[in-house]
């Protein structure tokens, strides 16, 4: 029951993202600068706590450095989704990560192959996807960022699962952050040129919150609870992320982040989607 609920409070502190997103007042790219800096001093001061060294062989350290990049490049997306749109826009898209995992993994992974089952559910995510741009026209660009983000995400993933048995999660924390704080840094530099914003006290605040409870805790608690639950059981709770999200949003924000009926069937399908496969690939199994 306690992994249970620990699991639950993960994923809340992961839909809050999109929120924070919103609360930060920061350009997108600083938002991500301050966020992995802070995110790569607590996993370095992490791994130090559990005695853990974080000298790598330099193949190690090049591939961490690059994952960190690609969760970087996924972050400033996705609160520039936030931006341009709402949390709860932002939110819905999501999901489709899944969709892209299945269509990449079996490029990166030879051992596995598309399976029709995830294609099939991956089509019909598909049409929701149109049914919100339909109805939320308006929200296009930030939608249509939103599922570049999922695809990034997608891609770390799934590299990312080749490698996560082999160190300790603050080892691969701390550079994979250091990673992302490079690219986030390149970004900033590309597009806004100039003397990096200091945050004020509540943008501060917001941004320890972020690096702190929605980054290094959330990764450790759900690293330690992935020990001991079965993969399937993290997966199927872990779509909650949007639902969770797309309801604080509304708490937090109010009528601004209120949508049309057809946006939240859209939403409905797309989550509902997530929630098939794996139930669907058990009892095809069972059979």
């Amino acid at each position: 029951m306690r992994d249970y609920l620990k699991l639950h409070l993960v994923i809340v502190a992961w839909g809050f993202t999109a929120i924070l997103g919103k609360l930060i007042t920061l350009p997108a790219v600083e938002v991500v600068v301050w966020r992995t800096a802070f995110a790569a001093l607590g996993f370095a001061w992490v791994a130090r706590l559990a005695k853990r060294s974080l000298h790598l062989p330099a193949a190690e350290k090049r591939w961490m450095l690059i994952l960190g990049g690609l969760l970087g490049l996924h972050w400033i997306l996705f609160f520039l989704s936030a931006r341009l749109a709402t949390a709860s826009v932002c939110l819905a898209a999501m999901p489709t990560a899944m969709l892209w995992c299945s269509l990449i993994e079996p490029w990166i992974d030879g051992t596995r192959r598309w399976r029709p089952l995830e294609l099939l559910v991956g089509a019909i995510m598909v049409a929701a996807v149109c049914m919100i741009y339909e109805v939320e026209l308006r929200y296009w660009q930030g939608f249509s960022v939103a599922l570049v983000a999922a695809l990034v995400a997608a891609i770390f993933a799934v590299i990312n699962k080749q490698l996560v048995s082999r160190m300790h999660y603050s080892v691969m924390g701390a550079y994979q952050m250091t990673g992302a704080l490079i690219v986030s840094l390149l970004g900033w530099l590309c597009l806004t040129p100039g003397q990096l914003t200091l945050p004020d006290w509540e943008n501060l605040l917001w941004l320890l919150i972020l690096s702190s409870l929605c980054t290094v805790w959330a990764y450790a608690g759900y690293m330690e609870v992935l020990q001991r639950m079965s993969v399937f059981t993290v997966n199927v709770i872990y779509n909650l992320e949007p639902v969770y999200g797309i309801i604080l949003a509304a708490i937090i924000f109010g009528s601004q982040e209120y949508m049309s009926r057809g946006f939240y069937a859209g939403a409905a399908i797309i989550i509902g989607s997530v929630f098939m496969v794996p139930w669907l690939t058990r009892l095809t199994q069972r059979r």
